[in-house]
């Protein structure tokens, strides 16, 4: 396993979970209270929507860093800049420019002008 592979890895689990965790926030403050009212597990309401809220801050950071180090290609072995494969890393039996075919050149038809007749006073 990469070190890419191992941070996308990461970045995909802090998506999904920040997702969900989206999700358990509500919008008028009922936060994890409106799960089945299961808010009692915590000691009270406000410090179970405090801790939502800081893992939240925590999971958006990390995802945000995250996709920009993967975006940038600061990691080793990361493609750096280029979209294409080179062509020693090309698809097997994809033409390449030297075996391409050439598309036929069609010549441009000009246009015809309209043809005027002169006007005599």
């Amino acid at each position: 396993m990469t070190l890419t592979t191992l941070v996308q890895a990461i970045w995909l689990f802090a998506g999904a979970c920040l997702v969900i965790l989206i999700l358990l926030h509500s919008p008028k403050g009922d936060g994890l209270a409106g799960i089945g009212g299961q808010a009692q597990l915590f000691s009270s309401a406000k410090s179970a929507e405090t801790t939502l809220n800081r893992v939240t801050w925590m999971l958006a950071i990390l995802f945000m860093g995250l996709a920009v180090i993967l975006a940038a290609g600061w990691l080793p072995g990361a493609p750096q800049g280029s979209v294409a494969p080179p062509a020693e890393e090309a698809l097997p039996g994809s033409p390449t420019p030297e075996t391409a075919p050439v598309p036929p050149v069609i010549p441009a038809q000009p246009e015809s002008a309209p043809t005027t007749t002169p006007t005599v006073p």
